[in-house]
């Protein structure tokens, strides 16, 4: 991977509150080779029978990649789960501009790069944290793009009284 990939701190820890996030902060995942029964096992769970994903046969044939692809969905669920804490006073709140950029297939290696873009206090005890996650294959080549928003607990909700939008 590109060197000022590699110089960022991997993610790992998991007790952070609003006021921990900074923003501008990025962070790596590590790697995952996707294999085949990764792929496989995904698409049953989803009922994702496209040919793309599922036929071999037409993949190669008809297919315009030759090949058969890794679902996008897929990527996406794995991408961010590189770098998925298991942060308490975090929740989902959803996510914005999930763009597939490039096709990921059976064998390529992913890691995800997250940069928390901003924040800014929302509810009576709750901030929303904006960051992005940028899901590489290789040696840096982007395949997806998209942006979380999650609401973060306040260490001390107190300090954001008149300040929420909500």
């Amino acid at each position: 991977m590109p060197q000022a990939h590699a110089d960022l701190p991997v993610w790992n820890a998991e007790n952070w509150f609003y006021e921990d996030w900074p923003e501008g902060q990025k962070i790596r995942s590590l790697r995952r080779t996707i294999g085949e029964s990764d792929s496989h096992l995904f698409n049953v769970l989803v009922t994702d029978i496209h040919p793309y994903v599922q036929d071999q046969m037409f993949a190669e044939k008809d297919g315009v990649f030759g090949r058969r692809l890794v679902a996008g969905a897929f990527v996406f669920s794995a991408g961010l789960g590189l770098v998925a804490t298991n942060c308490v006073n975090a929740f989902s709140y959803g996510y914005d501009k999930l763009r597939f950029i490039k096709p990921v297939f059976i064998g390529d290696t992913i890691y995800t790069i997250r940069t928390n873009l901003d924040k800014r206090p929302r509810y009576k005890e709750l901030g929303l944290i904006r960051a992005s996650y940028e899901v590489f294959k290789g040696e840096g080549e982007l395949v997806l793009y998209c942006e979380h928003l999650q609401t973060v607990k306040y260490k001390n909700p107190a300090d954001f009284a008149g300040k929420t939008e909500k």
